[in-house]
């Protein structure tokens, strides 16, 4: 989940349009990445007089919740209460009428001082929002015209506050659709991202504490030695590709049992990077290609990738730049077990226990647990070998296969978006730029032209070195 906590009131009081809907209501109601909206909390205060929670849906399954507080006395009735708001806030947005300069005075001198001790003992990134277009032009600076509340606060006054609290600062001269939509909203997507993104690494490394010392080997989403330039720095790898699944976005792939009743998504590029068995399913390999007769034979009777007339659409944030490819699970056991196998393959780690554990939690059969692992074994096998998921608990093993994101890093195979830099061009692939890169995550999923382009130009920098810079991205390393 992600919690937004935003303070101070963005309408002017002298103003005629008094009326109008506040910052966060706006953008809970104009952002695309907001799937579903909770009214019935919209028009009440939940508990508290001072603040009103919104409760929404993000990115598709992420729940959303934010705390609008227009009044600043909640610092001086109930200071316990707003310091539990921010330490408990992945986002802060602090909002003011551009108008009216004695409420921002009255921030400035007054509340400033507590937002800065409450913002002592965590860090969260804030947003200063100056809302509306300003009157009077330019206020008079003369001591007599200090407390006129008609005058104007300037953005060098906007930006001095942004700087005491280290925060991102933003002009919002009318609540349209650029301006709530893809300009501030751009923004506060970005940084919910980042707080996904760090919560997912948080819990990645909990679950890795807790577990045995000896586990199988992940299956080649590989972790390669890093250079010397990296060294002394986590790796996030694994939490990366793992978030990707779990947030689903760029989601290219969407299965489907028999009855179309649920929908599961998944990316080919990761999928294919981590066995045979995919690359076969959707065609980068052809059957003639794989010497093993088991894996193809297994993948015509467990999936039939079918055309999406006929499927329910599967939910998707931003609109794609090609439908996702509809697959169906003929085997109605092994489909109920596919999300679980899903984030077993996307968590890098190989946790062949952890997953025995989830199938047999879900199936109880002994004979239905054993025929959905046995498919599992078969997915993972190398072609021509015997499989290397034989006897998985016994000990560790070596690297299952010998493919990986790098094989697909700078070619076009299973490539969505390509980039043009010095007259040349580099296929990519959108799951990965997103999984690893925040930046590449705000642009492809936020309202940009880059969301739904195939060509995407990139400027200011060498083709040699943004080269190096996907490398890193699809291998966790790069040449010095």
């Amino acid at each position: 989940s992600v919690s937004i906590v935003a303070f101070g009131n963005e309408r002017d009081g002298f103003s005629e349009d008094s009326q109008q809907p506040s910052l966060i209501w706006s953008y809970l109601g104009r952002s695309a990445v907001i799937s579903q909206i909770d009214s019935s909390l919209s028009a009440s205060h939940i508990g508290n007089p001072v603040f009103t929670e919104y409760q929404a849906c993000v990115f598709g399954n992420v729940r959303l919740v934010v705390y609008d507080c227009p009044v600043w006395g909640i610092f001086d009735s109930d200071w316990y209460t707003s310091c539990r708001l921010i330490g408990g806030a992945d986002v802060i947005v602090i909002k003011y009428s551009v108008n009216d300069k004695t409420s921002f005075q009255e921030l400035n001198d007054s509340y400033v001082p507590m937002v800065k001790k409450a913002l002592n003992h965590c860090s969260v990134p804030v947003i200063i929002s100056a809302i509306g277009a300003r009157k009077n032009g330019v206020p008079c600076t003369c001591p007599l015209c200090t407390s006129d509340r008609r005058s104007c606060v300037t953005t060098s006054e906007g930006v001095q506050l942004a700087k005491e609290l280290g925060a991102t600062y933003l002009e919002l001269h009318t609540l349209n659709d650029f301006y709530i939509q893809k300009y501030f909203g751009g923004v506060l997507e970005y940084f919910m991202i980042q707080s996904l993104n760090q919560k997912s690494s948080e819990k990645m490394k909990k679950r890795k504490k807790t577990q045995k010392c000896h586990r199988v080997q992940p299956p080649q989403l590989e972790q390669p030695e890093k250079m010397p330039i990296l060294k002394g720095k986590a790796s996030h790898y694994n939490a990366d590709l793992h978030n990707l699944l779990c947030c689903c976005q760029c989601s290219d792939v969407a299965f489907y049992p028999e009855d179309l009743s649920t929908v599961v998504e998944a990316h080919k590029i990761i999928l294919c990077s981590v066995s045979p068995f995919f690359m076969l399913l959707f065609k980068v390999k052809s059957p003639a290609d794989i010497p093993d007769t088991s894996i193809v034979q297994m993948a015509q009777s467990l999936f039939a990738v079918e055309p999406g007339a006929a499927f329910p659409p599967a939910p998707r944030r931003v609109p794609p730049c090609v439908p996702p490819v509809r697959v169906v699970v003929k085997d109605s056991v092994f489909c109920s077990c596919l999300p679980d196998i899903l984030h077993f393959i996307y968590s890098g780690a190989f946790q062949w226990e952890r997953l025995e554990e989830d199938i047999k939690k879900k199936l109880k059969d002994p004979e239905k647990i054993e025929h959905v692992l046995e498919k599992v074994k078969c997915m993972l096998k190398t072609p021509g070998k015997l499989s290397p998921v034989k006897d998985c608990r016994s000990h560790q093993i070596k690297q299952l296969y010998n493919t990986s994101l790098r094989l697909f890093f700078n070619t076009p195979v299973l490539a969505d978006v390509i980039f043009k830099i010095q007259g040349a061009t580099v296929p990519a692939h959108r799951a990965v730029l997103v999984a690893r890169c925040e930046v590449m995550a705000a642009m492809f999923n936020g309202n940009y032209l880059e969301a739904n382009s195939l060509l995407v130009p990139v400027y200011g920098v060498s083709k040699d070195t943004f080269l190096s810079f996907l490398e890193y991205l699809y291998t966790d390393t790069c040449c010095p």
